[in-house]
């Protein structure tokens, strides 16, 4: 096989703009995932349950405009290709939308509640017409397997970074800025953060190409949903992602309740400008960081499959440790919450590889290139998990009889353990299983590839 344009190694410029794009993401999704429910709880006063039910319903739009954005996408030509333009031409909106979300007006209890809602669609819709291009062009950016992994790699090291400087700063920003209103210390922080997510947006834009031009687009929506719902793999990899998203989000999303009510964590600082809640979050990101870094050197090891099993048992495994934990351990809790988000940086970073593996099998098997498509499905699936992994911890928090900001009784302490220490180990538990069912092996990958090459012409 000779070296085309198309099949020459990715530049380090191009690895690194691609990644930067799952920065700019982190910068909004991962300040949500940490921070959205203690905000619509403790900050603004909306009941639990509430918002539970809230991230619940809000996943019937997504249900169809995650699908329909692949459609669309699959389906644009420009002089950029059919998934770059996204980047350029959504990022303000989306940065707009964000920052609409923490506004946080003056309102009712049921005017906050229908401000949520709407904000939160709105914001919902905006990550989709964004992300799901931008997840698509990794399917596009180069013909090779092992080329796309590392371009993966570059993502979640700086989706990793991303997630350290959200966890290490957005806590301090909102306490310093707000001066004591935490309402505007959000406002303000997320403005912030909505101005970065623009320039780094604009970054991956400029720096990265699509060396697959596949053909124009001749099926039906029909007969690319037949060949969506006939790749087993992507249906077991999807329903796997649910599982992993649920369990994650519903372990960082209830750290702030824990550390604040069961671990009695205040506000001093206790290394730099970091109180003990935001030291906990950023090592866990810390240790994500690592675990994407060390995903290619185990993949040569071990193929993707059983890495990822792995993975999933060790998260469950950290949980569970943490669970027997005394509270007042800080710098025992602090270790096994990090080991479990290092366990997530191999998952992720693995998951998006294995998704385009999905779509170019996918395309063998059709002779269609619905790479869109694919990954928008896939893409729901990640958010369908995000919301039931924020809804679970509200249900358990309304259930338990948790009150913001007052000392919490013995029966609501334990809710909130229990959705800490216990209830997310069962989502990852049932992710590993589900992966044994896994067929895309890597002498299947090596076959697929090959004859796609022959098709588009690019052997010589």
């Amino acid at each position: 096989m000779k070296n085309t344009n198309n099949t020459a190694p990715l530049s380090f410029l191009e690895k690194i703009g691609y990644g930067a794009g799952d920065m700019a993401s982190q910068f909004y999704m991962g300040f949500f995932n940490i921070f959205l429910l203690y905000y619509y709880v403790d900050v603004w006063g909306i009941s639990p349950t509430g918002v539970a039910t809230m991230f619940l319903v809000t996943k019937v739009i997504d249900a169809i405009s995650d699908p329909t954005m692949g459609i669309i996408s699959d389906r644009t030509e420009t002089k950029w290709g059919k998934y770059r333009p996204f980047l350029l031409w959504v990022v303000i909106p989306y940065a707009a939308l964000g920052y609409l979300l923490f506004l946080g007006p003056d309102l009712s209890q049921s005017g906050k509640l229908i401000f949520a809602y709407i904000s939160y669609s709105l914001i919902m819709l905006g990550y989709t017409a964004i992300n799901v291009p931008y997840s698509a062009l990794l399917a596009v950016i180069h013909p090779l397997s092992e080329e796309r992994t590392k371009a993966t790699q570059y993502r979640f090291v700086l989706a990793s970074v991303g997630t350290i400087l959200v966890g290490a700063t957005a806590k301090p920003l909102v306490d310093s800025l707000g001066g004591g209103d935490e309402v505007l210390g959000f406002r303000l922080t997320i403005l912030i953060f909505a101005v970065l997510t623009i320039l780094l947006f604009f970054f991956t834009f400029f720096t990265t190409k699509e060396r697959i031009r596949p053909k124009k687009h001749e099926s039906s929506i029909k007969e690319d949903l037949n060949v969506l719902r006939k790749n087993i793999s992507w249906i077991i990899l999807a329903i796997c992602s649910i599982l992993i998203v649920v369990g994650l989000v519903a372990r960082i999303s209830s750290t702030a309740f824990f550390t604040k009510y069961n671990m009695e964590l205040g506000a001093e600082k206790v290394l730099w400008w970091m109180d003990s809640t935001t030291l906990i979050i950023t090592f866990g990101f810390v240790g994500q960081l690592f675990g994407a870094l060390i995903t290619p050197s185990l993949l040569k090891i071990v193929d993707k499959r059983r890495l990822m099993i792995a993975s999933n048992l060790l998260f469950a495994s950290s949980i569970l440790a943490t669970y027997f934990v005394p509270t007042h351990q800080f710098v025992g809790t602090l270790l096994l919450y990090s080991l479990g988000i290092f366990a997530f940086g191999i998952i992720i970073t693995l998951l998006f590889a294995m998704y385009t593996d999905c779509a170019e099998y996918g395309e063998w098997m059709s002779g269609h290139n619905s790479a869109g498509l694919t990954v928008s499905a896939s893409m729901f699936a990640l958010k369908f998990g995000s919301a039931v992994g924020s809804a679970i911890p509200g249900y358990i928090l309304g259930w338990y009889g948790f009150v913001k900001n007052q000392v919490q009784t013995e029966e609501a302490l334990t809710g909130i353990g229990t959705m800490w220490n216990f209830v997310p180990a069962l989502f990852f538990l049932a992710a590993a299983l589900l992966m044994v069912f896994y067929k895309l092996d890597g002498n299947t990958m090596q076959k697929v590839e090959r004859e796609l090459l022959e098709r588009r012409g690019e052997i010589v």
